[in-house]
């Protein structure tokens, strides 16, 4: 039979590009019918999970190059890579869990919250990377198009927002009022991380009022992890300095290599 057409109109396409190899890998070496089956269903599921994890990175705006892997968990308090790895799980995700990232500019905060969204994009969650600022305005030209509802129900597909830079921008009040209600629309149902500069003492420089400030300091603190991100230096000097070294290594090998290539052309043309 053959298996080419229905295999493409059921949309199974890692099956219908591999199983004639895997149909005769198993001839081969004798396996049966379930086992066949299984390894097609097997590869198709991985491609689909991997297909799945890629869209998920494509979603979230997050930068790749802010990944675990180059996110230094030394220079951070043990308390803190203590956190950041529990959180690595998703379960504050789950619990529709906050996570507040406090600490002086340039020390680690935005690293810190894209490293976790990005680990989270690879467990199959939806998360989205916005700073504040680009929310606000997001949120804004919503309801100007009277469609805040309509945005704020599609930002209720994430599991995870991040919101960068809180505290970075003094915000007019016609900008935190849609702000909040965002904060409103996600409290208790899904999760937001955010970083500031400022503590929550602060923060009425945000929000302008003291009312309002109350109430979106309640509803970020109501199930919520607090990360004080403290290092003896600027995270972000540091990383400039590593990102210098690493630019300088790869020079010099590159001129070891002309110098041996050029005295290998010298050799052959004294030959």
């Amino acid at each position: 039979m053959n298996l080419q057409e229905p295999l493409q109109r059921l949309g199974l396409r890692w099956m219908h590009q591999n199983h004639q190899k895997i149909i005769e890998k198993g001839v081969i070496e004798n396996w049966g019918v379930e086992q066949i089956i299984g390894e097609l269903c097997d590869g198709e599921i991985q491609q689909r999970e991997q297909q799945k994890r890629a869209r998920l990175l494509n979603l979230s705006k997050l930068d790749a190059n802010k990944s675990m892997d180059k996110l230094d968990l030394s220079l951070f308090p043990t308390k803190l890579r203590r956190q950041i790895e529990m959180l690595l799980d998703g379960e504050f995700a789950d619990n529709a869990t906050n996570i507040l990232a406090f600490g002086l500019p340039g020390r680690g905060k935005t690293h810190i919250v894209t490293a976790i969204g990005l680990e989270l994009t690879q467990k199959g969650y939806r998360v989205l990377f916005r700073t504040t600022r680009q929310l606000v305005e997001e949120l804004l030209r919503a309801k100007a198009s009277l469609k805040l509802a309509q945005e704020l129900k599609k930002l209720d597909a994430y599991d995870v927002i991040i919101c960068d830079d809180i505290g970075y921008l003094e915000h007019t009040k016609e900008e935190m009022e849609v702000f909040f209600a965002f904060l409103s629309e996600r409290y208790e149902r899904r999760s937001i991380m955010i970083t500031s500069n400022l503590v929550f003492s602060e923060w009425e420089k945000i929000f302008k009022d003291a009312m309002t400030t109350a109430a979106a300091i309640d509803r970020m603190v109501h199930h919520s992890v607090m990360l004080e991100v403290k290092t003896e230096r600027s995270y972000r000097e540091y990383q400039a300095e590593l990102n210098l070294r690493e630019e300088e290594e790869l020079l010099s090998k590159s001129g070891s290599k002309k110098k041996r290539k050029t005295g290998n052309d010298a050799g052959t043309n004294s030959n």
